[in-house]
């Protein structure tokens, strides 16, 4: 491996966001392609998630890679973009905070997550509407969508938001998951969605098991 990608790892390690942009340009420029770019840094980052799980990294530890990671990866997709090239993926993923919560960090872990596992993700930011969600399925046709709610005054929008996809006929289109500090397996089984992750490192694995590609 190269020492650029070890210097892109070890900025993940660090959560150092702009050495992580900076190393990402590097690469870049040296021809790396930019799967290999990101085979490095997803490689890091289930690291970090797997040391998370066993206790050994906290929080702070979790948030702190996923932003220095979001930077780099933020870098390659613009250059796949600017190539043209196809890069087959996983699966799609519409994510968003459920309206009358504004709370991000969680989700943009989740998503970091999923774009480091390759899956397209399409990140409809925070204090989204029911009426907005169903807008990008209609518009993504994602296989999955995922709500995210932190605050216990907000959760019961995820519900409201599965009943709407029931009553426009769409709620077999989409695997619905959902996740936050407010939400629970229970309350998960209780509204009928088809998954529930606490934790955004193992959000990826949730979502290829629902499709069949774990």
């Amino acid at each position: 491996m190269s020492d650029t990608i070890n210097s892109l790892k070890e900025s993940i390690i660090t959560y150092n966001r702009n050495m992580a942009q900076e190393t990402a340009v590097k690469a870049i420029e040296e021809g790396i392609e930019p799967n290999d770019i990101l085979a490095g840094m997803t490689e890091t980052i289930r690291k970090i998630g797997d040391d998370f799980g066993k206790g050994e990294l906290f929080l702070p530890d979790l948030v702190g890679a996923a932003n220095a990671m979001s930077g780099a990866i933020a870098v390659v997709e613009a250059e796949i973009e600017k190539s043209g090239k196809e890069v087959e993926k996983i699966g799609t993923v519409v994510l968003g905070t459920v309206k009358g919560d504004i709370h991000d960090i969680g989700k943009t872990m989740v998503k970091t997550f999923l774009v480091a596992e390759n899956f397209r993700v399409i990140d409809l930011g925070v204090d989204i509407s029911s009426e907005h969600f169903i807008e990008a399925i209609e518009k993504y046709n994602p296989e999955i969508l995922a709500l995210s709610a932190l605050l216990t005054t907000t959760v019961t929008e995820q519900n409201r938001i599965i009943e709407v996809l029931k009553n426009k006929g769409i709620r077999e289109k989409v695997k619905v998951i959902i996740g936050g500090a407010a939400t629970t397996q229970e309350f998960a089984d209780e509204i009928g969605a088809d998954g529930y992750e606490a934790t955004a490192a193992r959000a990826p694995r949730l979502c290829k098991t629902l499709l069949g590609k774990e």
